[in-house]
């Protein structure tokens, strides 16, 4: 069987449009053409590209996308934060980002979930998985890699939130660190690479409220021949920062202690090659089926700064499905 890598470069060459997914671990990548990944009932939408145009609807108006969240204990999320704090105060890391999964009480099947969802990024992997994703991870277009790391998250409802954002501390010193990371990674595998707009604010739609999120645009040049080496260009990068944490290897490895379950596809990265260029996210807005219950995995960045209550609660605020 063809490996990853050289399909990957096949196609490339070829012209030929593509669906990558590569796990968080790097132990499972997969490439697909639109029409074999259809096949597989592997179903994607990114900004319009996609091969979910003959995806059966069901009648989605009446469907009540109340999740009912059943959050990880108190005590349980306490004793991973607690393990992750040591680490950081003895300097083996200094920003590590901690997920967990929260089992949902819905009625809801991943493809309404899928159909319903409002996100650039979209993915819906068989029966096992749905990805409704806000954060671009690479893009390549002309030569040029751009990367568009997101750090730094605020409900738009409260009084001067943009104003608060832009000047918490904590969130400051974890988008700092995500940015120089992302530029360490992206300088492995291309030249001048360069900030071009720091720390700006988007919005994103959480049901209906809005959510104001911090990113920045990085960018650089890749060789002249870079469709040759993609995938291994590619996976030097992987994971991606934003969702491991400074320094990279040993966070990863205060991560497989701290966190609870695998996270398996959760925080990989998804993309498609369109005949051109490349646009890819990080797979977060995760839903997972696992033994017939549906698990909402979520996150945040932790620092000698974060407090356990206020990324306790970050994980319940980022539990939502954006359907407005």
């Amino acid at each position: 069987m063809e490996n990853f890598e050289h399909k990957v470069t096949r196609f490339l060459q070829d012209g030929v449009p593509f669906l990558f997914i590569i796990d968080f671990d790097k132990t499972t990548k997969q490439v697909f053409t639109f029409e074999e990944a259809a096949n597989e009932n592997i179903f994607f939408n990114i900004k319009g590209n996609g091969n979910d145009g003959n995806l059966a609807s069901s009648s989605l108006e009446k469907l009540n996308f109340d999740l009912k969240p059943t959050l990880v204990s108190e005590e349980i999320y306490n004793e991973a934060f607690s393990t992750v704090k040591h680490e950081l105060k003895t300097g083996n890391s200094f920003l590590l980002n901690l997920t967990f999964p929260t089992a949902l009480d819905t009625p809801l099947e991943l493809k309404e979930i899928y159909q319903k969802a409002h996100a650039p990024y979209k993915l819906l992997y068989k029966d096992k998985f749905v990805v409704f994703s806000p954060e671009c991870y690479l893009k390549i277009k002309e030569d040029n890699i751009f990367s568009y790391p997101m750090k730094g998250t605020i409900n738009s409802n409260v009084p001067n939130a943009k104003e608060l954002l832009l000047s918490n501390k904590k969130e400051l010193y974890e988008h700092n660190t995500i940015v120089d990371l992302i530029r360490n990674d992206l300088s492995m595998i291309a030249k001048k690479v360069r900030v071009n707009k720091f720390r700006y604010v988007d919005k994103i739609k959480k049901g209906n409220q809005e959510l104001l999120q911090t990113s920045t645009e990085i960018q650089g040049e890749l060789p002249k021949h870079w469709k040759d080496e993609f995938a291994t260009l590619l996976l030097k990068t992987l994971p991606a920062g934003s969702i491991s944490g400074a320094p990279k290897k040993k966070t990863l490895e205060i991560i497989s202690k701290a966190e609870i379950t695998p996270r398996g596809f959760y925080t990989g990265i998804f993309g498609v090659f369109d005949g051109q260029q490349i646009d890819s996210a990080v797979s977060i807005r995760f839903i997972e089926k696992i033994n017939d219950t549906l698990f909402y995995k979520s996150g945040g960045g932790i620092t000698h700064l974060s407090e356990m209550e206020e990324e306790y609660h970050e994980l319940l605020e980022k539990i939502y499905v954006p359907i407005i």
